[in-house]
């Protein structure tokens, strides 16, 4: 079955004595070593900026436990598998290449196919942490509770991208900066079945809250090789809101230098999740500025997300990906935590039960994997389901930026935030 799968096992510390100096202190490391599983998108069309910022999150978590002593005295290593992301084979046989390995627990950035992957663990049944946010996989697990016991999603799902929107908007409007010119909400829609749910989801909370309406939806497919059809569309309609829900950072980059070329003035632009890959800000530059968008699960800018942003930054040159490596970086702790609390990494149920009983909290927040679609608990309360909550500290924080000279700045909720929306460029 895994035959045709790109594997390679990577030994965490590889290479970073010059990175790290004090890990080419020898380590005398005992037993056989414990090993993650990480399908991680390398040939894929899809995913690869996003999966190469969690192996990079995972790889200085790994560097940093090895150099501290291990787990239990033993080295921790990385597994990893090629996987397409669009893939719904392809993802089944990348965690079935874990499972061939006899990886002690899986842990990786996302598939859009959650189902087939999730199911290809399910006889394992080693912990399986993964960054997705899709409530297809949740309410698997929901369904499904002894078969995947072992599944965890640390992201809040998709739907909340839906579901806090307008309660964002009507946050922007309450401060005064943001001035709406009229109540319409556009929204551009991608057809992949994860944009899709947002899109309902975004539709019927702005229905439900009632402060602003849906003027238009508006269809689009990846990938866009063009989009000033959907910009005439967009000045048609003249929304004082506007939600590209959309999911490709180097296509969002190019909808920017079109948009700004052209733009409907004085309308608030939301881009869906894509900007926080770091090939946004490359691919965009100036054309950047003004334009907003939001991660259900990223890094904090709290001293301990700052803290973790300069070793990232000194391992790892260049611009961050702000949702990945933070998690990539919770996930290996956690597991952590899990394996020297039971005492034996194979254990597979008793980690499982210690993951869904002891919250922890990351740099991106806080994870609780302790209900029924043992799912993260988002903040803020949007009322979208019963996995909300009202206090920062009990959930993981759905984060807002907006891109002010060329860099991305926290501006919602206000709990965490370090900045406020400034006027776009074309807002007059």
């Amino acid at each position: 079955m895994t035959s045709n799968l790109t594997r390679r096992a990577v030994t965490a510390g590889l290479g970073a004595a010059m990175a790290m100096p004090w890990i080419a202190k020898s380590r005398a490391f005992t037993g056989k070593p414990i090993t993650i599983g990480m399908p991680s998108a390398q040939t894929s069309a899809a995913g690869v900026a996003d999966h190469l910022d969690f192996t990079q999150g995972s790889t200085l978590a790994v560097e940093e436990i090895n150099a501290a002593g291990g787990i239990m005295g033993r080295e921790l290593k990385l597994f990893m598998v090629d996987i397409d992301v669009l893939s719904p084979e392809s993802s089944k046989q990348a965690i079935a290449a874990c499972v061939d390995a006899q990886v002690d627990a899986i842990s990786f950035a996302f598939t859009l196919v959650p189902i087939p992957a999730i199911d290809a663990s399910s006889k394992y049944k080693c912990p399986l942490l993964y960054g997705n946010a899709q409530r297809a996989g949740t309410e698997a697990v929901k369904k499904n509770p002894q078969k995947f016991s072992h599944v965890f999603q640390t992201a809040p799902s998709e739907v909340n991208y839906g579901w806090t929107y307008p309660l964002w908007l009507e946050h922007e409007e309450k401060l005064g900066v943001w001035k709406p010119k009229n109540r319409k909400v556009h929204i551009i829609q991608e057809q992949v079945a994860y944009c899709q749910t947002i899109s309902k989801a975004a539709q019927e909370a702005i229905k439900k809250r009632g402060k602003f309406e849906v003027a238009r939806v508006t269809d689009i497919q990846f990938p866009v090789q063009d989009w000033s059809p959907v910009i005439r569309e967009m000045k048609d309609v003249d929304a004082g809101a506007i939600m590209v829900d959309h999911w490709v950072a180097a296509e969002y980059a190019a909808f920017c230098k079109q948009f700004v070329a052209d733009p409907v003035p004085n309308s608030l632009v939301y881009l869906q999740y894509g900007p926080s890959q770091p090939e946004f800000l490359t691919l965009a530059g100036n054309s950047a500025n003004g334009f907003a968008w939001s991660t259900t699960a990223g890094l904090y800018a709290d001293e301990k997300g700052k803290a973790f942003g300069d070793k990232y930054k000194k391992r790892f040159p260049g611009i961050m990906g702000l949702t990945y490596p933070g998690l990539a970086y919770d996930h290996t702790y956690y597991l952590k935590k899990a394996w020297e609390a039971v005492g034996d990494p194979r254990k597979f149920k008793d980690v499982s039960d210690w993951i869904r009983a002891n919250p922890q909290r990351g740099v991106t927040g806080f994870l609780d994997m302790n209900n029924a679609y043992q799912e993260a608990f988002h903040f803020p309360n949007n009322g979208g389901d019963d996995i909300q909550v009202s206090e920062l500290e009990k959930g993981m924080a759905q984060l807002y930026f907006q891109v002010q000279d060329k860099d991305h700045k926290l501006i919602f909720p206000s709990e965490v935030s370090e900045a406020k929306l400034k006027p776009a460029p074309w807002w007059t």
